[in-house]
C-alpha cells in the first residue's frame, strides 16, 4: 500500500470515541445502473448513474437494477486516461448451483435488500437456509476487494457450485457498436494464475477514450477456479466447487483492478497477494477510514448530516491517485461528466478547502498536483510565466509538452484562492511543515499576477490569457475570426475560412472594432480570459446572447445594433517585459473580485510568514493593504446601483493604485459584486447597498439564490452557464459576504431557501455542477466536487452560527 493510503487507515481519531457508522447512512445517492454502451450519456453529457469509486480508484461500480442482474454488481466503469467509459453491464455476476440437482438459486426468490453506504455496497439474500452477503470494498487505490459470504443455516453440509459469468459491452453508444467506432481496438480476455485478465489495445482518441496498448483489468479469486473463455463474444465463465458445513459460513474474495501500464500492473498483482493474505484487515482498514471522514460532520439535522455525508462521498469519489501526468493523489471535478476527469486550479482550491477538515492528507496531495508544474525561469514552452499555475493537469500533457491529450491547458490560471486553501489545511491540522512547503511557491504566484497581469503597472490586475497558439501566432500578434456580411473588405488582411475571416494583429483587430460591422466575434484570447476568472462566458467579459444583444439595442439605443456593440466590446493589451518580449494578453478591464481575491492572499500570505518566522517580509506584504483596500472600494463601486463592477481601462500608464476608466454597468450585476464582502474589505456603508441588491427577489433573490447574473442583467438567462445558473461556490461566497457583515439570519435563509429548493439535495441524487435560479432544476455535471464541498462548508458555518 502506499504512504498516503497507509496514512488515512491510521485513526485520526481514537475509534472508540467515533459513534459515526458508515452502515448508519444507506442510498444517499442512488448508485443503481444498468450500462448500455461505454459511452451512455444523459442531456448534460455525463456518465449515466452514479457508480462508486473511493480511495483513489481508477474503476467503480453500481448497485444491480434488474432481477436479471442480482448476485453481482453492474459495471464497472473505468477512467481511460482521462475519460470514464463502462466496460461491461455486468462483469461478474455470482450462480449458486446445488450441488446435489444442479438447480441454479434464484436470487429472486430470496428476500433480499441492496445498499450503498459510504465506501461500501451490499447486496444480502436470506431464505430459510441461506444468508449470502455480497460486498464490496476499495482497498488500495487500484484494488476493489469483494467478499460473498454464505451462512448455512441448516443442520446439515451443503454442497455448491459458485459460477461467475461476465462480459464485455460491445456498444460503444447505445446506437453506435464498438467495431464501427473503433475497428482496430481490440480486447481479449485470458486466464492467469490468479484469475483471468482482460488486456486492452492501444486506442489514442483524444476526446474519447485513450489506452496505452498495456492497459489491463484483472479479476482474482482466493478460490482456484476453472474458466472458460469466449473472446468471440467478450465473455467468460468461471466455476469451484465449495461445501459448507451445517450452521456454518465460506467467504470466497474477489479482487478487481484497473490498470494504466505495465509497471502498475505489476506493482498491483504484488498487491493483490497481500490484500488475499489478509482481507478482512483491508476491509476493517477501509470501514476504520470512512468511520474518521463520517467524523468530521457536526453535528446538526438528520437532513444536514445527510447533505454533508453525499458531499463527502462525492469528493471522494472523485479523487485520482497518481497515473500519467497526474505526480499526486488529486480531486477531479466529476468522475461522470465526460471532460472532467482531470485538475484544475480554482476547483483544487475548494477541494482542498472543504476536505482539510476530513482528509486533510489528500487535500495537501491535490494542492501539490497542481504547484507540480508551477511554471519556472527554465521552462521550455514559456518561461515567461514564471510562477503562474497552469489551469488543468490531466494524465497526458498537450503536445508542446511532448504528449498527446487534449484536456491540459496552459492558455490561462485561474483565480488565485490557492493561499486560501493552503491556510484552510494550517487551521484544520496545525501542519506548519506543510505551509513552509508551499510559502515560496505561492509567494511566485501571487507575484506572477503583478508581472503578467498588470498592463498599466498601477497595481490592480487584470484577466487575461497566455501567450498561446490559440490566441496568438508564431510572432505574437493576437488571432481572432469574424463574420461580416462583407467580407472582400477584409480578404487582404485576413484569410477566408467558410463563413468566418481569420486574422490576426491587434491593429487588425482594432480596424474590425471601429468598422462595427461584423454579425459575430470570436477571440481566442476573451475565452482564455473568462476562463481564467473561472466564470467562463460572464456578461462582463462581453458575452451576450444575440438575441439578448438587440433586446439590449432596443431598450438602450431605439434598436441600432451597432451602437449596442460598442458597449460589449472587449479590447485586449499585449503585456510585454522590459525586452519587449510578448508576456500574455490582458483584457481591457480591471477585475474587482480578481483585486479582492488578491487582497486577502496578502493578508494570508502575511500570516503564513508570520508563522515561518520572517516577519519583515509579512509587513511588506502587508503594507500595501490598506491603500488597495481603499482604492477598490473608491475605483470599483457604482453608487447609483450601489454595487462592485470591473473597471474598463485604456492602455495609459498610471502611478501606483490610481486609477481611471469606466464602470461596467451596462453589462449587468454579477457575483463579483459581493467579492469585497467575501474578502472583508467593504465599507459597511456600501456592504449595506450590496447586500440590499443580494438579497433583492427581483435580483440575486431567486428560487434558488445567488443566480451568476442578476435578473436585470441583460445578459441573465436561467440556463446560460456563468450567465444565470446558480454555482454552490458564488453561492457560498455570498452566504460568506453575508456572515462577514453581520447579516446571520438571512445567510441561514438564504442556505434554507437552496436546500429547500435545488431539486436533489434533499433526496438520493447526485450533487449536480449548478441549478437554475428560478425552477430548481439540476443542471450540468453529476457527482460535480466543488459544489459538494462547499455544501459540506455551508453546513460548518451555518451549524456554528446558530450553535
Amino acid at each position: 500500500m502506499n504512504k498516503l493510503v497507509i496514512l488515512l487507515s491510521v485513526a485520526l481519531y481514537s475509534l472508540l470515541s467515533v459513534k459515526t457508522s458508515a452502515a448508519e447512512y444507506k442510498n444517499v445517492i442512488d448508485r443503481k445502473g444498468t450500462p448500455k454502451a461505454h459511452q451512455d450519456f444523459d442531456q448534460y453529457g455525463n456518465q449515466q448513474y452514479n457508480p462508486l469509486f473511493d480511495l483513489g480508484s481508477w474503476h467503480g461500480f453500481l448497485l444491480p437494477q434488474k432481477a436479471s442482474e442480482f448476485g453481482g454488481f453492474t459495471g464497472p466503469m473505468v477512467i481511460a486516461e482521462e475519460y470514464g467509459v463502462y466496460i461491461a453491464k455486468q462483469l461478474e455476476q455470482l450462480k449458486l448451483i446445488d450441488g446435489v440437482n444442479g438447480q441454479v438459486l434464484d436470487w429472486r426468490n430470496f428476500n433480499y435488500s441492496h445498499t450503498a453506504s459510504p465506501g461500501h455496497l451490499e447486496q444480502r439474500y436470506d431464505n430459510d437456509e441461506l444468508t449470502v452477503v455480497i460486498s464490496l470494498s476499495f482497498v488500495t487505490d487500484r484494488i476493489s476487494l469483494t467478499s460473498a459470504r454464505i451462512h448455512n443455516k441448516t443442520n446439515q453440509t451443503k454442497s455448491f457450485t459458485l459460477q461467475w459469468t461476465g462480459q464485455l459491452l460491445q456498444q460503444w453508444t447505445p446506437d453506435t457498436a464498438v467495431l464501427a467506432k473503433f475497428p482496430d481496438w481490440t480486447r481479449q480476455i485470458e486466464q492467469t494464475e490468479l484469475g483471468l485478465t482482460i488486456n486492452f489495445s492501444r486506442v489514442r482518441s483524444t476526446w474519447n477514450m485513450m489506452m496505452s496498448g498495456q492497459s489491463r483489468y484483472q479479476i482474482a479469486r482466493s478460490m482456484t477456479t476453472t474458466t472458460a473463455i469466449d473472446n468471440a463474444a467478450l465473455s467468460y465463465r468461471s466455476k469451484t466447487n465449495i461445501d459448507i458445513a451445517s450452521l456454518a459460513s465460506k467467504t470466497v474474495y474477489t479482487t478487481q483492478s484497473y490498470t494504466h501500464n505495465k509497471q502498475e500492473h505489476n506493482k498491483v498483482e504484488r498487491d493483490i497477494r497481500a490484500v488475499m493474505a489478509a482481507p478482512e484487515q483491508y476491509i476493517t482498514a477501509s470501514q476504520k477510514r470512512w468511520q474518521n471522514y463520517l467524523a468530521s460532520i457536526p453535528t446538526e439535522s438528520e437532513k444536514r448530516k445527510n447533505l454533508s455525508v453525499k458531499a463527502i462521498e462525492t469528493l471522494v469519489g472523485n479523487w485520482r491517485s497518481p497515473a500519467g501526468a497526474l505526480q499526486h493523489h488529486g480531486v477531479t471535478p466529476s468522475v461522470t461528466a465526460r471532460w472532467f476527469n482531470g485538475v484544475w486550479a480554482w476547483d483544487t482550491w475548494k477541494h482542498a478547502y472543504a476536505m482539510s477538515h476530513f482528509a486533510p492528507e489528500v487535500a495537501k496531495d491535490n494542492i501539490r498536483a497542481m504547484f507540480d508544474y508551477q511554471v519556472t525561469p527554465q521552462d521550455a514552452v514559456r518561461p515567461q510565466d514564471e510562477g503562474m499555475v497552469i489551469d488543468a493537469v490531466f494524465y497526458n500533457k498537450d503536445k508542446p509538452r511532448g504528449g498527446d491529450g487534449g484536456n491540459w491547458n496552459e492558455r490561462n490560471t485561474k483565480p488565485p484562492l490557492a493561499a486560501w486553501a493552503v491556510w484552510e489545511v494550517y487551521l484544520a491540522t496545525k501542519d506548519t511543515a506543510f505551509v513552509a512547503e508551499m510559502f515560496e511557491p505561492l509567494l511566485a504566484y501571487h507575484q506572477w499576477w503583478y508581472r503578467n497581469r498588470d498592463h498599466n503597472q498601477n497595481g490592480l490586475v487584470e484577466y487575461g490569457a497566455t501567450r498561446h497558439r490559440f490566441h496568438n501566432d508564431e510572432q505574437g500578434r493576437i488571432h481572432f475570426k469574424f463574420k461580416t456580411k462583407n467580407p472582400a473588405a477584409y480578404t487582404k488582411q485576413c484569410q477566408l475560412d467558410g463563413e468566418w475571416l481569420s486574422c490576426h494583429g491587434m491593429e487588425q483587430y482594432e480596424k474590425v472594432l471601429k468598422d462595427n460591422i461584423y454579425s459575430e466575434l470570436d477571440i481566442g484570447a476573451q475565452h482564455g480570459a473568462g476562463w481564467e476568472s473561472g466564470m467562463d462566458n460572464a456578461a462582463r467579459f462581453g458575452f451576450i446572447a444575440p438575441d439578448q444583444l438587440t433586446q439590449y439595442a432596443n431598450k438602450q439605443y431605439q434598436g441600432k445594433l451597432t451602437k449596442a456593440q460598442k458597449d460589449w466590446q472587449v479590447r485586449f493589451f499585449e503585456n510585454r517585459d522590459n525586452k519587449g518580449e510578448l508576456l500574455g494578453f490582458s483584457i481591457d478591464q480591471e477585475s474587482v473580485e480578481l483585486n479582492a481575491y488578491l487582497v486577502k492572499e496578502k493578508k494570508i500570505l502575511a500570516d503564513m510568514a508570520n508563522l515561518l518566522g520572517k516577519k519583515s517580509l509579512g509587513q511588506s506584504l502587508r503594507k500595501d493593504i490598506d491603500r488597495l483596500t481603499n482604492v477598490i472600494n473608491t475605483c470599483f463601486f457604482d453608487q447609483t446601483t450601489g454595487f462592485y463592477y470591473d473597471l474598463q481601462i485604456n492602455e495609459t500608464p498610471l502611478a501606483k493604485y490610481e486609477c481611471q476608466g469606466k464602470l461596467l454597468t451596462q453589462r449587468g450585476m454579477g457575483p463579483e459584486g459581493w467579492s469585497p464582502l467575501w474578502a472583508g474589505i467593504a465599507e459597511k456603508t456600501q456592504a449595506k447597498q450590496v447586500v440590499k441588491n443580494m438579497l433583492d427577489t427581483a435580483q440575486f433573490n431567486t428560487l434558488v439564490p445567488f443566480p451568476t447574473a442578476a435578473q436585470s442583467n441583460p445578459a441573465f438567462h436561467q440556463d446560460i452557464y456563468w450567465r444565470g445558473r446558480v454555482w454552490l461556490d458564488q453561492f457560498y461566497f455570498a452566504v460568506k459576504a453575508l456572515e462577514n457583515y453581520g447579516y446571520h439570519a438571512e445567510a441561514n435563509n438564504m442556505v434554507d431557501k437552496l436546500l429547500q429548493n435545488a431539486q436533489g439535495l434533499a433526496g438520493d441524487s447526485a450533487i449536480r455542477e449548478n441549478y437554475n435560479p428560478l425552477t430548481g432544476e439540476m443542471q450540468g455535471a453529476t457527482n460535480f466536487s466543488w459544489s459538494a464541498a462547499h455544501l459540506f462548508m455551508l453546513n460548518k458555518i451555518t451549524t456554528t452560527t446558530k450553535n
